[in-house]
Protein backbone atom coordinates (compact mmCIF):
# COMPACT_ATOMS: atom_id res chain seq x y z
CA UNK A 1 0.00 0.00 0.00
CA UNK A 2 3.26 1.81 0.38
CA UNK A 3 4.14 2.08 -3.01
CA UNK A 4 0.13 2.62 -3.90
CA UNK A 5 0.25 6.17 -2.08
CA UNK A 6 3.55 6.94 -4.01
CA UNK A 7 2.08 6.11 -7.45
CA UNK A 8 -1.25 8.01 -6.81
CA UNK A 9 1.11 11.05 -5.31
CA UNK A 10 2.93 10.83 -8.90
CA UNK A 11 -0.17 10.26 -10.87
CA UNK A 12 -1.36 13.82 -9.28
CA UNK A 13 1.43 15.72 -9.39
CA UNK A 14 1.24 14.61 -13.39
CA UNK A 15 -2.82 16.44 -13.21
CA UNK A 16 -0.93 19.48 -11.43
CA UNK A 17 -2.45 18.62 -8.34
CA UNK A 18 -0.64 18.61 -4.73
CA UNK A 19 -0.23 15.60 -3.11
CA UNK A 20 1.38 14.06 0.23
CA UNK A 21 1.69 10.32 0.50
CA UNK A 22 2.95 9.28 4.23
CA UNK A 23 2.52 5.48 5.37
CA UNK A 24 1.66 4.74 9.12
CA UNK A 25 2.89 1.38 10.35
CA UNK A 26 0.68 -0.01 13.49
CA UNK A 27 2.85 -2.29 15.47
CA UNK A 28 6.09 -3.05 14.52
CA UNK A 29 5.76 -7.14 14.15
CA UNK A 30 6.50 -8.53 11.04
CA UNK A 31 3.12 -9.09 8.78
CA UNK A 32 1.20 -6.49 10.70
CA UNK A 33 -1.24 -4.67 8.89
CA UNK A 34 0.54 -1.00 7.26
CA UNK A 35 -1.72 1.72 6.59
CA UNK A 36 -0.65 4.29 3.96
CA UNK A 37 -2.21 7.67 2.88
CA UNK A 38 -2.29 10.26 0.02
CA UNK A 39 -3.80 13.45 0.40
CA UNK A 40 -4.56 14.82 -2.86
CA UNK A 41 -5.69 18.98 -3.67
CA UNK A 42 -5.69 21.74 -5.79
CA UNK A 43 -3.57 23.76 -3.44
CA UNK A 44 -0.49 23.71 -1.14
CA UNK A 45 -1.26 21.00 1.55
CA UNK A 46 0.08 22.17 4.72
CA UNK A 47 -0.76 19.49 7.14
CA UNK A 48 1.42 17.07 8.09
CA UNK A 49 -1.72 15.58 10.60
CA UNK A 50 -2.59 11.85 10.62
CA UNK A 51 -6.43 11.22 8.04
CA UNK A 52 -8.96 10.28 10.31
CA UNK A 53 -11.46 11.17 8.10
CA UNK A 54 -10.97 9.93 4.78
CA UNK A 55 -12.50 10.82 1.84
CA UNK A 56 -11.57 7.05 -0.07
CA UNK A 57 -10.91 3.90 1.58
CA UNK A 58 -9.09 1.42 -0.21
CA UNK A 59 -8.65 -1.86 1.25
CA UNK A 60 -5.92 -4.50 -0.24
CA UNK A 61 -6.46 -7.11 1.82
CA UNK A 62 -10.29 -8.39 2.40
CA UNK A 63 -9.42 -10.70 5.72
CA UNK A 64 -8.93 -6.58 7.32
CA UNK A 65 -12.20 -5.99 6.88
CA UNK A 66 -13.62 -7.73 10.28
CA UNK A 67 -10.26 -7.21 12.12
CA UNK A 68 -9.86 -3.46 11.89
CA UNK A 69 -11.77 -0.76 11.89
CA UNK A 70 -11.52 -0.07 8.78
CA UNK A 71 -14.81 2.24 8.06
CA UNK A 72 -14.55 4.88 11.13
CA UNK A 73 -14.24 7.83 9.84
CA UNK A 74 -15.05 7.62 6.52
CA UNK A 75 -17.48 10.23 5.61
CA UNK A 76 -21.04 9.39 3.83
CA UNK A 77 -19.92 10.71 0.56
CA UNK A 78 -16.74 8.91 0.70
CA UNK A 79 -15.61 6.02 -1.50
CA UNK A 80 -14.34 2.70 -0.86
CA UNK A 81 -12.97 0.30 -3.44
CA UNK A 82 -12.39 -3.09 -1.81
CA UNK A 83 -9.75 -6.15 -3.39
CA UNK A 84 -11.97 -8.94 -3.64
CA UNK A 85 -13.92 -11.60 -5.45
CA UNK A 86 -17.08 -11.43 -3.62
CA UNK A 87 -19.71 -8.92 -3.14
CA UNK A 88 -20.24 -6.74 -0.27
CA UNK A 89 -23.22 -9.02 1.03
CA UNK A 90 -20.70 -12.06 0.54
CA UNK A 91 -18.36 -10.16 2.62
CA UNK A 92 -20.45 -9.43 5.76
CA UNK A 93 -20.32 -5.79 5.20
CA UNK A 94 -23.09 -4.87 3.94
CA UNK A 95 -25.24 -3.70 6.78
CA UNK A 96 -22.19 -1.92 7.61
CA UNK A 97 -22.23 0.23 4.16
CA UNK A 98 -25.92 0.50 3.48
CA UNK A 99 -25.50 4.22 4.48
CA UNK A 100 -22.78 5.00 1.70
CA UNK A 101 -24.23 5.83 -1.95
CA UNK A 102 -23.94 2.34 -3.51
CA UNK A 103 -22.08 3.91 -6.49
CA UNK A 104 -19.97 4.65 -4.02
CA UNK A 105 -19.06 1.18 -3.28
CA UNK A 106 -17.29 -1.29 -5.59
CA UNK A 107 -15.50 -4.50 -4.94
CA UNK A 108 -12.56 -4.92 -7.60
CA UNK A 109 -10.67 -8.67 -8.28
CA UNK A 110 -7.40 -6.46 -8.10
CA UNK A 111 -5.46 -9.84 -7.30
CA UNK A 112 -6.60 -11.63 -9.92
CA UNK A 113 -6.41 -9.11 -12.17
CA UNK A 114 -2.93 -8.43 -10.92
CA UNK A 115 -2.15 -12.54 -11.73
CA UNK A 116 -3.38 -11.91 -15.03
CA UNK A 117 -0.95 -9.38 -16.13
CA UNK A 118 1.79 -9.49 -13.87
CA UNK A 119 1.75 -13.06 -13.00
CA UNK A 120 1.76 -12.26 -9.10
CA UNK A 121 -1.56 -11.10 -6.61
CA UNK A 122 -0.99 -7.10 -6.88
CA UNK A 123 -3.87 -5.43 -6.20
CA UNK A 124 -2.53 -1.95 -5.93
CA UNK A 125 -2.11 -1.27 -9.26
CA UNK A 126 -5.80 -2.40 -10.74
CA UNK A 127 -7.15 -0.58 -7.61
CA UNK A 128 -5.01 2.25 -8.40
CA UNK A 129 -6.78 2.81 -11.87
CA UNK A 130 -10.15 1.76 -10.21
CA UNK A 131 -9.77 4.68 -7.69
CA UNK A 132 -9.19 7.24 -11.23
CA UNK A 133 -12.52 5.60 -12.36
CA UNK A 134 -14.57 5.90 -9.35
CA UNK A 135 -13.45 9.45 -7.47
CA UNK A 136 -12.56 11.10 -10.95
CA UNK A 137 -9.73 13.16 -8.68
CA UNK A 138 -7.29 12.24 -11.02
CA UNK A 139 -6.98 10.69 -14.60
CA UNK A 140 -6.19 7.38 -15.86
CA UNK A 141 -3.28 8.21 -17.88
CA UNK A 142 -1.24 9.78 -15.25
CA UNK A 143 -1.54 6.59 -13.06
CA UNK A 144 -0.35 4.82 -16.60
CA UNK A 145 2.57 7.31 -16.43
CA UNK A 146 3.54 6.89 -13.11
CA UNK A 147 3.73 3.37 -13.12
CA UNK A 148 5.82 3.27 -16.12
CA UNK A 149 7.93 6.04 -14.29
CA UNK A 150 8.45 3.37 -11.61
CA UNK A 151 8.12 0.24 -12.98
CA UNK A 152 10.23 0.30 -16.51
CA UNK A 153 10.01 -1.78 -19.83
CA UNK A 154 7.17 -4.71 -19.55
CA UNK A 155 6.23 -4.44 -15.85
CA UNK A 156 5.38 -0.70 -16.45
CA UNK A 157 3.49 -1.98 -19.17
CA UNK A 158 2.00 -5.03 -16.73
CA UNK A 159 1.22 -2.24 -14.37
CA UNK A 160 -0.16 0.60 -16.85
CA UNK A 161 -2.48 -1.99 -18.28
CA UNK A 162 -3.71 -3.92 -14.97
CA UNK A 163 -4.52 -0.33 -14.05
CA UNK A 164 -6.45 0.22 -17.26
CA UNK A 165 -8.73 -3.36 -16.42
CA UNK A 166 -9.28 -2.05 -12.58
CA UNK A 167 -10.60 1.04 -14.25
CA UNK A 168 -12.45 -0.59 -16.76
CA UNK A 169 -14.18 -2.87 -14.32
CA UNK A 170 -15.41 -0.01 -12.08
CA UNK A 171 -16.63 2.10 -15.23
CA UNK A 172 -18.59 -1.21 -16.39
CA UNK A 173 -19.90 -1.29 -12.55
CA UNK A 174 -21.05 2.40 -12.73
CA UNK A 175 -22.61 2.07 -15.60
CA UNK A 176 -24.29 -0.85 -14.65
CA UNK A 177 -25.47 0.65 -11.14
CA UNK A 178 -26.70 4.10 -13.49
CA UNK A 179 -28.78 1.59 -15.16
CA UNK A 180 -30.54 -0.26 -12.24
CA UNK A 181 -31.26 3.26 -11.05
CA UNK A 182 -32.77 4.46 -14.02
CA UNK A 183 -35.18 1.05 -14.27
CA UNK A 184 -35.88 1.09 -10.61
CA UNK A 185 -37.47 4.60 -11.29
CA UNK A 186 -39.23 4.00 -14.17
CA UNK A 187 -41.33 0.81 -12.26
Amino acid sequence: MVTAAELLSTAAFTDGKYAQAFPSFGSERMGAPVMAFCRIDTQVIRTREAVTHPDVLIVQDPTLLHQVELFAGISLGGYILINSTFSVDDLGIGEVLKSMPSDHVCVVPASDIGVKHMKRPIANTPLLGAFAAMTRVIELASVQSAMRQKFHGSLGEANATAAKEGYDHVITYLDQERSDQHHARAN
